[in-house]
């Protein structure tokens, strides 16, 4: 394989266009991926907290809205938001923050679960231990629940932003020059074998998917390890009886 074309046309690949045009390629893949996951977070936090508090027919809504997005494909989903958008708000719409948007809606859907199991799992004493305090049942998921639960949901957010980060290739059918729209650009101009192209591109999505989960990972651990010495501390300093 030849990557002498591959090293000529890196910065197209990283960057795109910018400084003298538009941001593209790899670096416009991960923006679309932490605003993709900011928000998937933010949205999936506030349905699966109102899983837990819906009750009736809000909660069947509920159910029904995030049952939706989750049965939908990630591509269908793009094309929906792209065309109908600019129609609803009566505005152009950047390409940009229809992906967002998808994006953002269907890894809600699938966090707002993982939000609503870690609520569950902190217990039914919880719930009454907050209750007792007279804390109402926000209250009560806001300051005991939540907190507990995050260190349970953490590595389903991690599964979740991982699948956003390669999810963010699909950006390219709207025409949002990503990293697989450049990669594809590249190699229409060129007419030669894609193979050192696109194994740049999987090297690409690898490290970007192996950073976060790393990262996670080591958040995850230093978390623990902090839980251990708080633990270790309060034992030593307890008064003897």
């Amino acid at each position: 394989m030849d990557f002498s074309l591959l090293l000529s046309n890196l910065p197209y690949l990283l960057v795109g266009a910018f400084p003298d045009g538009p941001l593209g390629g790899a670096a416009l893949s991960l923006l679309l991926a932490i605003a993709s996951a900011a928000a998937s977070a933010v949205l999936g936090i506030a349905l699966g907290v109102g899983m837990a508090l819906a009750r009736g027919p809000a909660r069947v809504l509920l159910l029904a809205f995030i049952g939706f997005f989750r049965a939908i494909p990630v591509l269908m989903l793009i094309f929906w938001t792209y065309f109908l958008m600019p129609v609803l708000l009566h505005m152009d719409v950047p390409g940009l923050a229809t992906v967002v948007c998808a994006l953002a809606l269907i890894g809600g859907a699938y966090l707002a679960h993982a939000v609503h199991a870690g609520i569950v799992a902190a217990g039914d004493g919880q719930w009454q231990a907050g209750l007792s305090l007279g804390l109402t049942r926000w209250q009560t998921v806001r300051h005991v629940l939540l907190p507990q639960a995050i260190r349970i949901m953490t590595p389903s957010f991690v599964n979740q932003w991982v699948a956003l980060v390669k999810d963010t290739s699909l950006a390219y059918i709207v025409g949002v020059p990503e990293l697989s729209f450049v990669a594809t650009q590249v190699n229409n101009r060129l007419m030669v074998y894609p193979a050192p192209i696109f194994l740049f591109v999987a090297v690409i999505y690898l490290v970007l998917c192996t950073s976060l989960d790393g990262a996670a990972r080591w958040l995850l651990s230093r978390g623990a390890r902090e839980r251990r010495a708080a633990q270790t501390t309060a034992e030593y300093t307890e008064p003897a009886r």
